[in-house]
């Protein structure tokens, strides 16, 4: 059994924690910013396949307490290198320093790089060289204060970048983030889901991916462990085969989406397209104040991401209208249905003026967020 730590944004740990569980991992524990497991080589390809709420999952190489630079270098020097490394195969350092005597991140990854290139010169008088884009070894640095911990990334690229999404919009809502919503309230597929302000479709092709069953990982072409010397290719195989062979056919229930921009819904159903998801999924140019239930759809879960933050247009005033047009539209012409709404700041939900059921923060980059359930109309 392996030791590894699977990152994700603040508030999502315990929806991942789950999320691993269901996958058979050991030992696992939330922490803050993600989550502690154990498990083999199968559970790390899984995990990096099919973890809705990841960011990356690490394997941690060399733990050590470092006050210099100087320290660090020979933290990672006193490692033995070549069962992860060959010198004719590339490597490359992600570093995160934070409240540390170390206070230069890029200069933390340099000296990870210079302890390692400098032992295979010593052994072989050649060095590896870098590749920042795809390394056969991508090493994740983190340093806290004065503790440091060294890991393989066996993701190497953010595993919310899902593929389907090409052109970022202005905030966009994360695709890890987007699930973990989903996740967090019970949403399995099992009801209808509508998104009255869809703008890209994230949560909406989320919600599809979520209700088929479909491996949030199968769209990316290669992940950080492909390029490691004990790479099983067969085992990958399998695990990939597997995934496919689970995926539903159909929709169990309608997922919707509308924008009055048409120019979002333009994006949404070629977002849509790229996920595989185009053929289910339908997106209307419609202002929130006219979306209506399509007939005989029974009622189900309406998830908005309403602008705040750096998104919003016009006055404070106009936006707080906007809120409460929405709980307005909902109570009126949604009977029954369920409405959540994920914004920053608690004026914005209390505009929306609904019985308000349960609330749970989230963190969407920088931002603190609040996930607020309101009681059916």
């Amino acid at each position: 059994m392996v030791q590894y730590f699977a990152t994700c944004a603040r508030g999502l740990e315990p929806l991942l924690a789950e999320e691993l569980r269901q996958l058979g991992a050991k030992g696992v524990a939330a922490g803050r910013g993600g989550v502690h497991f154990q498990g083999d080589r199968l559970l790390l390809y899984r995990a990096n396949l099919w973890l809705r709420t990841a960011i990356r999952v690490l394997e941690p190489i060399v733990t050590a307490t470092v006050d210099s630079y100087d320290a660090l270098y020979a933290a990672v020097r006193q490692v033995d290198w070549r069962p992860y490394l060959d010198v004719e195969q590339t490597l490359a350092v992600d570093a995160h320093v934070r409240d540390s005597p170390l206070t230069h991140s890029q200069y933390a990854a340099r000296r990870v790089k210079d302890a390692i290139c400098d032992q295979f010169r010593d052994r072989t008088g050649r060095r590896p060289s870098v590749d920042a884009e795809y390394p056969m070894l991508g090493l994740n640095l983190h340093v806290h204060g004065r503790q440091m911990v060294l890991s393989r990334d066996s993701s190497w690229q953010s595993l919310h970048k899902r593929g389907y999404r090409p052109i970022q919009t202005k905030a966009p809502l994360n695709e890890a983030l987007a699930a973990g919503l989903l996740l967090h309230l019970g949403w399995r597929g099992d009801e209808p889901l509508v998104d009255l302000m869809c703008g890209s479709g994230t949560l909406c092709i989320e919600g599809a991916w979520l209700a088929l069953e479909r491996a949030p990982g199968l769209t990316r072409k290669w992940f950080g462990f492909q390029g490691w010397r004990d790479y099983e290719a067969g085992t990958w195989a399998l695990v990939r085969e597997e995934a496919r062979q689970r995926m539903r056919k159909q929709l169990p229930f309608p997922i919707w989406g509308s924008d009055r921009h048409s120019g979002a819904v333009a994006l949404a159903q070629r977002n849509a397209r790229s996920a595989g998801v185009g053929q289910w999924l339908r997106f209307y140019q419609e202002d929130m104040r006219e979306a209506r239930p399509a007939p005989g759809c029974p009622p189900g879960l309406i998830l908005c991401n309403p602008p705040y933050g750096s998104r919003l247009e016009g006055s404070r005033a106009s936006v707080l209208a906007l809120y409460a047009a929405l709980g307005d539209t909902v109570r009126r012409y949604w009977p029954r249905w369920r409405l959540a709404v994920f914004a920053e700041g608690k004026d914005w939900l209390e505009a929306v003026g609904l019985p308000l059921r349960r609330t749970a923060v989230f963190f969407n980059g920088p931002l603190r967020c609040t996930l607020a359930e309101f009681s059916p109309a």
